[in-house]
């Protein structure tokens, strides 16, 4: 992978006009943000620089892990061509990376594409939940004998996914016999410990190494969200340079010069200052819808926390909700405009969709269509998103843009590393804890012990009144 100091890539741009005043009503006036709520993220950015040096920050250092990118290029090249399918067994950060992965870079209908169109590069499919609709039906589309299964998992003991490992496991053996089962799994899994890796080491089936340092939803950039990128072909290289650009971006204590250190204060003000605790990520390009969930993910978890750094209560937390453009101009943009003055939207921009449709000039009697004809659908949609900004700009909602030069693997580690820097940061700025996430614990101690795993009580569950019961 080349340096990222020997590289000029076209920049991903945050545009946070409209969340300043005088564009907004109610926004961060420029004296402010140059001056108290720049100290305020020096000191946030303190806090993470001393994290980062401790170690615990490991997703800084994706982009430059040239010895796990090593693997997982020699691993994909190996078994690239050996399979028709890749099923990706993963739950949250183990599933939604590579599936924001597919959706952008290999675009919609991959599955569907012949061999020759994928270029026989391998289908993708991730099953991030154990519905059994789901994978039974899956199952019965694949064929085992020529199918690899990446089971994700850093613990080896995600409820989820290692029920889901052993119903396929059972199915492969019983398709190609215990003797050749272990060649259609691989395990992404932690480098010393757990139970996938005991699996591993003791039946001899291939891994690649979670660092320790780097949680779920943070692990896009390490092997869990490379290795299905590059076995389908994607520009691996190109994502990590992308991201290593936007990590030295980002390396700044100065406010105005750091585009996450940006979007993490002018967020935690506007949810801490003006109430508005909703953060709306509406990305127009349907290849970034499943970015958007991603997001959403990393901005909960990480943010949502009962108790800050100090050990006191402190309940605090913005809510991210994923959208589309222009889809959720019709569904989701009348609350957005006129409901509760408690949103922040962040619009995702694409200045190249790669592909240019002209709108024919067809009906010119009928002038609801033909002021249409010679546009184009991708200066349509940039002209949605353009007026739907304004139009939340002028009734006093604040809004950002992220504009993305193009929906390819170079953006795309851009947007990543943006996100995921500004998580942390945000994180520093609530004092809480981004890496944590002690609040799904309960629900997981509960499902052990009502699914029978040694070790854990049945806990009794409030059923309810039965009269209660429509």
């Amino acid at each position: 992978m080349p340096d990222q100091e020997q590289s000029s890539l076209p920049p991903l741009r945050v545009d946070y006009a409209n969340l300043m005043r005088p564009h907004v009503e109610g926004g961060v006036d420029a004296e402010r943000l140059a001056g108290e709520l720049a100290a305020r993220f020096r000191r946030a950015h303190e806090d993470v620089e001393r994290r980062r040096s401790d170690g615990d920050m490991g997703f800084f250092d994706l982009p430059r892990a040239h010895e796990s990118l090593r693997a997982v290029k020699e691993v994909a090249e190996g078994f690239g061509q050996w399979f028709e399918d890749v099923v990706v067994l993963g739950i949250g950060g183990s599933g939604l990376g590579a599936m924001a992965l597919r959706e952008a870079l290999l675009g919609p209908g991959w599955n569907e594409r012949s061999a020759d169109e994928r270029e026989h590069y391998p289908r993708l499919h991730v099953v991030d939940n154990p519905d059994p609709f789901t994978l039974q039906r899956l199952l019965e589309r694949i064929s085992p004998a020529k199918t690899l299964f990446n089971v994700v998992s850093k613990s080896g003991s995600t409820a989820e996914t290692m029920a889901q490992y052993l119903v396929v496991r059972e199915r492969v053996e019983a398709d190609v016999g215990p003797d050749r089962v272990k060649g259609h799994f691989l395990f992404t899994t932690d480098a010393e410990k757990g139970v996938l890796r005991r699996i591993a080491e003791a039946e001899q089936i291939p891994t690649l190494a979670v660092p320790g340092n780097v949680g779920g939803r943070f692990s896009v950039l390490s092997s869990v969200g490379l290795l299905p990128a590059a076995i389908c072909g994607m520009d691996v290289d190109a994502l990590l340079l992308g991201a290593a650009e936007m990590e030295a971006r980002c390396r700044s204590a100065v406010l105005e010069e750091n585009p996450a250190g940006l979007l993490a204060t002018l967020l935690h003000a506007a949810h801490t200052e003006q109430g508005r605790a909703i953060h709306v990520f509406m990305p127009y390009a349907d290849r970034l819808r499943a970015t958007a969930l991603w997001f959403q993910q990393l901005w909960a978890e990480s943010l949502g926390k009962a108790r800050n750094l100090a050990g006191e209560t402190c309940h605090t937390g913005p809510t991210p909700l994923a959208a589309s453009g222009a889809t959720d101009q019709h569904s989701l943009l009348q609350l957005l405009m006129e409901g509760p003055h408690d949103k922040v939207v962040l619009f995702a921009a694409v200045e190249d969709h790669g592909v240019s449709v002209a709108v024919p000039r067809l009906h010119a009697d009928l002038p609801a269509l033909a002021y249409l004809g010679g546009h184009t659908l991708e200066e349509l949609l940039d002209v949605e998103r353009r007026a739907t900004a304004e139009a939340l700009r002028r009734e006093g909602r604040p809004n950002a843009t992220l504009r993305l030069p193009k929906v390819d693997a170079a953006s795309l580690g851009q947007l990543f590393m943006l996100l995921e820097i500004a998580t942390v940061h945000a994180g520093a700025l609530y004092g809480v804890d981004p890496l944590d996430q002690p609040g799904v614990e309960l629900g997981k101690i509960l499902t052990y012990g009502l699914m029978g795993r040694e070790g854990h009580e049945v806990p009794v569950l409030d059923a309810g009144d039965p009269a209660r019961l429509a």
